[in-house]
Order: structure tokens, then sequence, then C-alpha cells
């Protein structure tokens, strides 16, 4: 699974930043990570210099091959803390999506089509 890591002016896009973010989004992803072919993060400071609460945005959008892109926003005081809620969002997604792909809402097998004598079994 490749990472993309974007940056507006404010923020800077650095090695140590994209190590950070690669860790939360693999720990976030490892269940999924052969079906991403990549993620790209859009980390941004939407208030530029000025101080504010939860004035950080991480955008993550991931990529699964034969699917649209799915991304979530989530924003928090620190980088860290939007990319943490964020990888936790898409993994949420990922897990419904790839549930439904595969027939299932919640991503197990229905049992639902079956008699009430199979279902004890």
């Amino acid at each position: 699974m490749q990472i993309q890591l974007n940056t507006d002016n404010n923020i800077t896009g650095s090695p140590e930043l994209l190590s950070r973010i690669q860790k939360v989004i693999d720990h976030e992803l490892r269940h999924h990570a052969a079906s991403i072919t990549r993620v790209e993060a859009h980390i941004n400071d939407t208030n530029s210099a000025k101080k504010g609460e939860q004035d950080k945005r991480c955008m993550l959008e991931a990529r699964i091959a034969g699917m649209k892109p799915l991304s979530v926003e989530h924003r928090a005081d620190t980088v860290s803390l939007a990319v943490s809620g964020a990888a936790s969002q898409l993994a949420r997604l990922v897990d419904t999506t790839l549930g439904k792909a595969n027939g299932s809402e919640k991503g197990g097998v229905s049992i639902r089509h079956l008699s009430q004598n199979e279902q004890e079994e």
C-alpha cells in the first residue's frame, strides 16, 4: 500500500511526518492492506498562522482496485490527532465498503436464508 502525503503552505511535509502518518495508517488499515493500492493524505491548517481549536484537517482518500475512491475527513487540535481520527474513520469505511462488496452489510455471511434448524446447527 503506497501512501502519498500532501500538505499546505502552513504545514511542512517532512520525511518524519510521512513516517508518522504511515505508521498510523498502516496500523489502522492492516486488515485491508492487500485490497488498498494507495492512500492519499491531505494535511492542512485551516486557520493558517492563527491559533484556534480544531484547526488541523486531515483528509484521507483510499484507492481500492475496481472501486471508486473512499474519502474521510477529521479535524483536531494537532496534526497527529487529525491523522489518527481520519485513519480510524477510514478503517471503518473500508470495512463497511468491502463487506458490502462481498455481499454482507457487516462483513460476515448472512444466515437469514437458512431455516431455524439449519441456524441452530
